[in-house]
């Protein structure tokens, strides 16, 4: 956009010419007040400022040069001011950029432009020019880029209407003496939104469409999907000026007075649930709104799980990018507050798609109580999903009396070394004193043999032992003879003998006689 001022001569007709071709070629508006397009420019001749205001769209590098913008004084006088315009390529320029907001709500718009450059902030309008916006309110942020050369830029507009739908373009501006040079460089597509509209299966939906009171002469249609391209679905035939068409099971009917046409689908199915645009028709088709129709389905999901459990929910979706899973009271919510799937930061959620089947399934692991509730997943056709987690009884008993079990053999396995050593002790006690007893019982024995051995000597007749003493009653581990001898006296005439069976591993005997 080129601002050439000539206050001094406020109606006197202007120009604009490329030096470069000599000015061979002048291209003036023609006529006075009003945008004119003269071959790929357009002009705006202001008599009350006295400006001529020149819009060049999408620059081409064949529309560098040097130009006169200029006014005809008289038939013999011109006066004129010599620019140049450079055009340079750039990948990051232009931008478009798309933004949607909800009418009543309030929108950001973010741009970058050179360093002491003023911001320039401009709406299209029916004839695509851009025209400044004063109801902006335009406010700048800190920060730079990298080579801190440009400075980024916040617009914001507040309370959003109808006519705020369009686009817009951000840029820089440029000012000399009698010379307003503006580079727009960022385009923004401002979309509205209207609240979703919920509605079950088999019912009737309204879909509301406002608009502003410049366009109630034009013609207007509802459109669903990507309207914006070639393979748009409008629904019906358009409806002007207090019109109702039908087709089918939609009805299209425009109220003037209101400012709004309205678009009625009976007998909804889920091939009704999408997205869908207001459109009004001007020299293009604008489309300035869209809502989202939403389609319940009859057949609800029911589930009862038990914590600790995992569970697997399928959900349907036709929209690639318009898969939802949600947790809320009602189904509107997911549009505007909902949770998409890539913000859910839980481990224990995850996802896979099976977009051939048209499914997508959301698994949760190790459910909680805090899990039950209702949820609603797919895109614009809705499931909804009763889940009932509980604690099961039967299983935290099973549990507590496993944990008693437990501790039960934990606290025998730990008295079992108790035990075993407190019954070492007492039979080493034990064995004490059996040791004792015997050596008692043995020296006794001892002696009562050597007695008796002394009788047999004394008569050789006679080989009998006397071994009256008992043995000692209870077994000892300690050991009590390494030998027993029987020796024949030399001088007796007995024939007796002392055998053992090869079988017997001991004998006991009181009385060993010759007969």
């Amino acid at each position: 956009m080129i601002k050439c001022e000539h206050p001094q001569y406020k109606t006197k007709p202007k120009y604009i010419c490329k030096e470069s071709d000599g000015c061979s070629e002048r291209k003036s508006p023609g006529v006075q007040d009003e945008w004119m397009e003269n071959g790929d420019v357009s002009l705006y001749d202001d008599t009350r400022a006295g400006v001529l205001m020149v819009f060049f769209r999408e620059l081409k590098a064949a529309d560098a040069g040097t130009y006169r913008c200029g006014v005809k004084v008289s038939d013999y006088t011109e006066r004129f001011t010599e620019i140049q315009l450079s055009v340079r390529h750039d990948a990051k320029y232009p931008k478009r950029v798309t933004e949607s907001v909800y009418l009543g709500g309030e929108v950001i718009i973010t741009c970058q432009i050179p360093e002491k450059h003023k911001v320039h902030f401009c709406k299209e309008d029916d004839n695509h020019i851009c025209q400044n916006i004063s109801s902006s309110k335009v406010t700048e942020m800190s920060g730079s880029s990298e080579r801190n050369e440009e400075r980024v830029v916040t617009v914001s507009i507040s309370n959003v209407s109808v006519r705020d739908a369009g686009v817009y373009w951000c840029g820089a501006e440029t000012r000399d003496t009698d010379l307003t040079f503006i580079s727009l460089n960022t385009q923004i597509q401002l979309n509205l939104i209207m609240p979703p509209v919920v509605r079950r299966e088999g019912e009737s939906a309204e879909i509301f469409c406002p608009y502003d009171s410049i366009y109630k002469s034009k013609l207007k249609s509802l459109c669903k999907g990507k309207c914006s391209t070639r393979d748009r679905n409008p629904l019906s035939e358009t409806v002007r000026e207090e019109k109702e068409t039908k087709t089918d099971r939609l009805t299209l009917k425009d109220d003037v007075t209101a400012g709004v046409f309205t678009g009625t689908i009976t007998a909804l199915t889920a091939e009704d649930a999408g997205k869908y645009w207001c459109a009004v028709t001007l020299e293009t088709e604008l489309n300035y709104l869209h809502t989202h129709l939403m389609v319940i389905m009859n057949e609800e999901l029911n589930l009862t799980k038990y914590e600790g459990d995992d569970v697997s929910i399928q959900c349907k979706h036709q929209d690639e990018d318009q898969k939802s899973f949600c947790k809320a009271h009602e189904a509107s919510m997911c549009v505007k507050d909902g949770v998409s799937l890539e913000m859910i930061r839980d481990d224990r959620f995850s996802f896979s798609d099976e977009a051939s089947a048209g499914v997508f399934t959301v698994n949760i692991t190790d459910l909680r109580e805090e899990d039950s509730g209702i949820y609603w997943c797919g895109d614009h056709v809705i499931t909804k999903v009763h889940l009932n987690v509980s604690k099961d009884k039967n299983r935290n008993f099973s549990r507590i009396i496993i944990i008693i079990i437990i501790i039960y053999v934990c606290v025998i396995l730990l008295l079992i070394p108790g035990f075993t050593l407190t019954l070492c002790k007492l039979r080493h006690k034990r064995r004490g004193r059996i040791s004792t007893s015997d050596k008692s019982k043995k020296k006794n024995m001892m002696s009562s043999c050597a007695d008796s051995r002394h009788d047999s000597l004394s008569d050789p007749g006679s080989a009998q032992i006397n071994s009256n003493n008992e043995l000692p009653t209870i077994p000892s581990d300690g050991l009590l003879y390494t030998a027993v001898s029987f020796q024949k006296h030399e001088e007796s005439l007995s024939e007796a003998t002392v055998r053992f069976s090869k079988n017997e591993i001991h004998s006991d005997y009181t009385s060993v006689s010759h007969r």
